[in-house]
């Protein structure tokens, strides 16, 4: 699949704000029948266009109140001891984001734990610990604007009437 076509976009689409859309329901939003549609999702998800789908929890419900940005600097930058870094990163569930960034800073970390408390423990205990790390520095998210893992999808439908 090279390609998406505006049956695809639409199916994209829909799963994004429902996954759990059966696909006689799915077909029927995006205008096709449902053994089209079955095939359709099967070939987005073998492409690696839809990569899973998963139930969203609110975090504060299950008592994870405090968000935190951490900037991770790393002693120096290579690549043996970055994959080392990158390991241990990936073990810790408390992480729940992390990014390679330009600028101050190797990695930007995004921290959930129950309290102020328990993220210090937290950053004291592990953070601090990984390895060939220099030093954190470490913002607070004070509260939510916006948080969606849907992604735009406009720049992917035909453009038509437009001027080149």
């Amino acid at each position: 699949m090279e390609s998406i076509d505006k049956f695809d976009l639409a199916i994209l689409q829909e799963l994004q704000a429902d996954g759990r859309l059966t696909n006689a329901e799915l077909a029927l939003r995006v205008g096709l029948s449902a053994a089209p549609c079955w095939r359709r999702v099967r070939a987005l998800e073998e492409a690696g266009f839809i990569k899973g789908y998963h139930a969203e929890i609110d975090r504060h419900k299950i008592g994870l109140g405090v968000l935190a940005f951490v900037r991770v600097d790393a002693e120096r930058v290579t690549v043996d001891v970055t994959r080392k870094l990158e390991d241990a990163i990936r073990k810790l569930p408390e992480v729940i984001a992390c990014h390679y960034i330009s600028g101050t800073g190797t990695f930007e970390l995004q921290v959930v734990a129950q309290d102020l408390d328990s993220f210090s423990r937290f950053a004291l205990q592990h953070l601090l610990n990984l390895p060939n790390v220099k030093d954190l520095h470490t913002s607070f998210s004070l509260g939510e604007v916006k948080a969606s893992h849907a992604l735009p999808l406009d720049h992917l439908a035909p453009q038509t009437g437009r001027r080149q």
